[in-house]
């Protein structure tokens, strides 16, 4: 029965992280976007976050976005430098083509830096992706 199951493979849904500048606080933050290069919208798209690492670990964060228009992104969270050193973990659950689509991204602790900075698609901005 299980091998009747299609799971759908997420393909051109992307996250990033890209260092701001805010102008409220005059401080430049790090910020988290969900990038859809896909050609058609995704829809009901929920973000859950989390930190973690062999000793800590941060609390679940969950993020309705809702519709992302295709060729498009949406800003999910601020992280704070601190998280930086730990494991970040973005679940993404989304409706695309009738099908329910999920995928586990995460960026490794210490690789959200501006070394490893690099052209992100849809957004005009270099940032730190993770496909």
């Amino acid at each position: 029965m299980r091998k009747d199951i299609e799971i759908p493979r997420v393909e051109n849904v992307y996250i990033a992280v890209v260092r701001e500048w805010n102008e409220e606080f005059l401080a430049r933050d790090w910020n988290s976007y969900i990038i859809n290069d896909r050609d058609t919208p995704i829809e009901m798209v929920l973000v859950v976050t989390k930190g973690y690492d062999k000793d800590r670990k941060t609390s679940l964060l969950r993020h309705g976005i809702g519709t992302i228009a295709a060729k498009s992104s949406a800003k999910i969270e601020m992280l704070q430098e601190e998280l930086l050193a730990m494991n970040n973990e973005f679940s993404v659950t989304f409706f695309a083509e009738g099908k329910l689509f999920d995928k586990k991204y995460v960026f490794k602790k210490n690789t959200i830096n501006e070394n490893a900075f690099q052209d992100l698609p849809v957004m005009d901005q270099k940032g730190v992706l993770v496909k």
